[in-house]
């Protein structure tokens, strides 16, 4: 699986034990940054590439990491063609729903909320669920798609 993924200062350190963790997992993984710690960075000049990137690589996905992970989910979420949701930890059904039910592209996750092993856990879930292609679900995303489109 192809993924790409970015954060800011404060989801540094889950965003490296996620990318590491899924290439001991055998996925490829294209990292946007930050390459250190700097509380002075602004979330938007990493995840907005990754966005970008995810939009540009069809069936690939993308994972972005904030303190909250509110931030990053906006911010993703302005690049057309980007469905990208938030998981705050506790009720993983959040993270089958936005891929069955949504066939979201990208998870936003906050590190400030979760560990890393529950962050891992999501992120497993949320790359091995797959989309139901369910009429009513395709009907909606393509209403978005045109939206998108005519603005």
């Amino acid at each position: 699986m192809k993924i790409h993924i970015a954060s800011d200062h404060a989801g540094y350190e889950m965003k490296n034990f996620l990318k590491y963790s899924l290439l001991d997992m055998g996925h490829t993984v294209t990292d946007y940054g930050p390459k250190e710690s700097n509380p002075t960075d602004d979330y938007p000049d990493f995840i907005i590439p990754c966005a970008q990137a995810v939009v540009n690589d069809p069936g690939s996905f993308g994972i972005i990491v904030g303190g909250s992970g509110e931030g990053e989910q906006i911010v993703a979420n302005k690049i057309d063609g980007v469905r990208a949701i938030e998981y705050y930890g506790k009720n993983l059904d959040i993270v089958s729903f936005g891929r069955d039910h949504n066939d979201a592209n990208i998870i936003a996750l906050g590190q400030r909320f979760m560990t890393n092993d529950e962050a891992l856990e999501a992120v497993e879930l949320f790359i091995e669920t797959p989309f139901s292609n369910e009429e009513r679900h395709i009907r909606r995303i393509e209403k978005v798609e045109k939206y998108e489109e005519q603005h």
